[in-house]
C-alpha cells in the first residue's frame, strides 16, 4: 500500500497533506485544524472515512479504498463568493477524473441523466454531484468554521467511489473501477491535487468566477432538459435553464416563469417528468 501523494502542481503551488488509512471525518480534521489556527492550504486524505456526511447531514458511506479528501482554504473573499467554491471543487475533480479515466460512450442512468450532453461519461450535477454513466460517482461538501483571528476557514470535503459503491441509496451509485478499468484512491488524489491548484487559481479569490461556471456548465448534466427539485416536501417541475452567474440553478417552470433555486434535490429526465 503507498501513501498519497500530492501532485507535482500542488506541490509546486505550496499545499500540504496529511493523509491516513482510515478516519472519522477528513472534513472534521479539517475543521479542527482550522478551529487551531491552521492557515489553510492543507488537504485531509483518507483510504476510509467511518464517520462521513453528506448534504443536510446525510450519512456518506466510504468503505477501505474508496477517497476521503478534504482540502481547507481560508481565502481572502466576501462568504458569498466562498460558497462557490463548491463549483471550483466540480470543475477540478472532473478534470482529474477525465485525465485518469479513458474516454468513454455515453450511457444514460437510472436518474434521468445524461452524462454531458453527450460529450463524454463524466458529467457534474448540481450543486455538488460528479456522476459517471448518470449515476452518482462522488459527492462534495462544504463546511465553514471560524479561525482563532476571526477568518472564515472553509473544508471543502469530497468523496470518490473508487472500487465500491454503497447500497440502499435512494440514487443510483457507481465506482471507478466497475467502468472497466482499475484505478486506486491514492491515483485519484494525486490528479485532484493538481487540478484543484490549477483551478483555484482560476478563481483567484472569486475574481475568476464566471470563467470556474462556464467550465462547470459545459460539463453539466441535464441543461436544457425536464427537472424536478424538491424542497422541503415540494416539487417544481420545468426545464433545466442553466445555472446564473451566482451559481443558482434556472429553472423554467411550467408556467414559463424562471425561478432561481439556490439548494434542493434535483432529478433530470423521465425521473423529473414522472407524477405520483
Amino acid at each position: 500500500m503507498t501513501d498519497f501523494a500530492l501532485g507535482p502542481k500542488a506541490r509546486a503551488a505550496g499545499y500540504r497533506l496529511r493523509s491516513f488509512d482510515s478516519i472519522g471525518s477528513t472534513n472534521q480534521e479539517a475543521l479542527a485544524a482550522a478551529s487551531a489556527g491552521d492557515p489553510g492550504g492543507i488537504w485531509f486524505a483518507a483510504r476510509q472515512q467511518t464517520s462521513g456526511r453528506g448534504r443536510r447531514g446525510r450519512a456518506w458511506v466510504n468503505p477501505h479504498g474508496n477517497l476521503a479528501a478534504t482540502l481547507l482554504v481560508v481565502p481572502d473573499c466576501d462568504p458569498a463568493v466562498t460558497a462557490t467554491l463548491g463549483f471550483v471543487a466540480g470543475v477540478s475533480l472532473n478534470r482529474a477524473l477525465t485525465t485518469i479515466l479513458p474516454k468513454g460512450l455515453v450511457q444514460v442512468g437510472l436518474d434521468g441523466a445524461d452524462s454531458a450532453n453527450g460529450r463524454g461519461r463524466m458529467a457534474l450535477k448540481w450543486p455538488n454531484d460528479m456522476l459517471a454513466d448518470g449515476a452518482k460517482l462522488a459527492g462534495i461538501l462544504l463546511e465553514a468554521v471560524r479561525t482563532p483571528d476571526g477568518r472564515s476557514a472553509v473544508a471543502i470535503g469530497i468523496g470518490v467511489n473508487v472500487v465500491a459503491a454503497p447500497d440502499g441509496l435512494p440514487y443510483p451509485a457507481i465506482y471507478i473501477n466497475s467502468l472497466g478499468v482499475t484505478r486506486s484512491a491514492e491515483e485519484v488524489f494525486e490528479a485532484l491535487s493538481d487540478a484543484w491548484a490549477e483551478v483555484f487559481g482560476q478563481w483567484n479569490d472569486g475574481q475568476g468566477l464566471a470563467s470556474v461556471l462556464a467550465d462547470w456548465r459545459a460539463s453539466a448534466a441535464g441543461i436544457g432538459g425536464p427537472v424536478a427539485v424538491t424542497q422541503d416536501g415540494d416539487v417544481l417541475r420545468g426545464i433545466f435553464e442553466t445555472i446564473d452567474d451566482a451559481g443558482r440553478l434556472i429553472v423554467r417552470a411550467e408556467d414559463d416563469r424562471l425561478i432561481a433555486i439556490t439548494a434542493g434535490d434535483v432529478h433530470f429526465g423521465a425521473t423529473a417528468s414522472a407524477r405520483s
